[in-house]
């Protein structure tokens, strides 16, 4: 075998002497050889491919796929079908990774959990199907009270958006993350750019989703005219055709909430029946169990009034996961709360849990004590709880 030196295989290969020599350190020549402070290197060595321009063309490989996934998906999951049943519909579908988007989305939408999961795990391998059923698997792992399922999605979508900082992986993972934030009374968790409201990172038909999820940021935060304006604008820009999108659904939802709170009761009974009567007859119980709190009476009434047979469905539904959320939000909350809080809150919010006294907090900080008052009301509003005693259970 014939040999150059690190200096000929910089001039062949057209790179500075420098490059050879990192290539070297890091034996990425193969067959090369050292002898003394000299390397030698085959004459017939190939240059080595430089790792970051494979993992640009990985990157914008993947970012197609998940921009046509995310497009084939918005098509598929629509439940398009004047009268028919939703569950005939996966069989119409010929890829079978689509296949699963929806076997999972239809799962979520009935109340089958556990389903949606295993459709998840299905996914590993394949990561734009994976980013694509990752906000149903963080739904249902809340709803399952899997607190270990959901950080292993955690982990893997900021995995994601380290090894992709820019651009629609990202964003999609970003967006997947807020539906955790947003679902979780979380919202100082969600990105910037959805509090902002500038979408542009995201493929277009992931954007109405992000209204969605922008609209329960809003309700989060107790903006509740923001709230309905975002979700009727998403509506007015969605095109169903004939059949219906999950989100004609959810959007719905969103509109009676806000209604609710702004004391317009009849105009969110009429959005509360608009969102059963798309829904209820194909058994999609899950969007309405998720609001019978926040809807209180209303959702019994309409039940009651337009779908009795599956009053009790909707309810048991509902007991059977609230407690899941309220726990996880708890767990959440406590493991994200020097990222929901400042440092200077945290601090405080530690002192007022050790029981120190007011004025000796105030003084420490140079402050008053009706502004340190003010200051543990801002902060039971970040960690949605009541006071000091629920604090304890954060902090200590």
């Amino acid at each position: 075998m014939e040999y150059i030196s690190a200096i000929e295989a910089s001039e062949k290969w057209g790179v500075s002497l420098r490059q050879v020599q990192r290539l070297l350190a890091g034996h990425r020549i193969p067959h090369a050889k050292k002898y003394g402070r000299s390397w030698m290197i085959p004459r017939d060595a190939e240059k080595p491919a430089d790792p970051r321009k494979e993992k640009k063309a990985l990157g914008h490989s993947l970012s197609a796929d998940v921009s046509r996934v995310f497009a084939a998906t918005s098509a598929i999951l629509p439940l398009p079908m004047p009268g028919g049943s939703p569950g005939e519909v996966p069989d119409a579908i010929g890829e079978e990774r689509l296949r699963l988007i929806y076997e999972a989305e239809l799962a979520y939408l009935r109340g089958d959990f556990a389903r949606t999961m295993r459709c998840f795990e299905k996914t590993e391998g394949d990561d734009a199907v994976r980013l694509r059923v990752c906000p149903l698997a963080i739904a249902a792992a809340v709803s399952l009270g899997d607190y270990h399922a959901y950080t292993g999605i955690d982990v893997y979508l900021k995995r994601c958006i380290k090894a992709y900082p820019d651009g629609v992986i990202a964003a999609i993972a970003e967006l997947s993350l807020a539906t955790a934030a947003v679902s979780v009374i979380a919202p100082s968790m969600a990105p910037g750019w959805l509090i902002d409201g500038d979408l542009s990172a995201l493929p277009p038909s992931a954007r109405t989703n992000a209204l969605y999820l922008r609209a329960k940021y809003f309700n989060c935060t107790g903006r509740f005219d923001a709230m309905l304006a975002t979700a009727q604008a998403a509506l007015s820009l969605s095109v169903s055709g004939e059949g219906f999108m999950t989100h004609d659904i959810y959007l719905r939802l969103m509109c009676a909430v806000a209604c609710r709170y702004l004391e317009r009761n009849e105009e969110a009974r009429r959005w509360l029946l608009s969102a059963m009567r798309i829904a209820l007859p194909h058994g999609l119980t899950t969007p309405f169990s998720e609001l019978v709190t926040a809807l209180g009476g209303l959702m019994e009434q309409c039940l009651e009034q337009e779908f009795p047979d599956l009053h009790d469905a909707v309810i048991h539904q509902w007991k059977r996961t609230w407690k899941n959320w309220i726990t996880f939000h708890n767990q959440f909350t406590k493991d994200n709360i020097t990222s929901i809080l400042s440092l200077r809150e945290y601090h405080i919010a530690v002192l007022v849990a050790r029981r120190v006294p007011y004025a000796k907090i105030a003084k420490e900080y140079c402050i008053s004590v009706g502004r340190l008052k003010n200051i543990m009301l801002e902060i039971y509003e970040k960690l949605y709880i009541s006071g000091r005693e629920e604090l304890v259970k954060y902090i200590m």
